[in-house]
């Protein structure tokens, strides 16, 4: 299990790492860059900026 911290701090943990990075890539991405639109999951936030793209990619 992999824990990150949302938009406002909060640790969530993702039960299934391969999943949630296969959805931020195909609804939240352009051209392999994150495109900064907000994915909400069971009540965390997340701006998908390039720099957080990245960090979940590298997970």
């Amino acid at each position: 299990m992999t824990i990150i911290k949302d938009d406002y701090g909060k640790d969530y943990k993702v039960s299934d790492l391969q999943s949630f990075k296969n959805h931020i890539e195909k609804y939240h991405s352009c051209n392999g860059k994150g495109d900064g639109s907000l994915h909400e999951e069971n009540g965390y936030w997340f701006r998908v900026t390039e720099d957080f793209y990245n960090y979940i990619m590298s997970l």
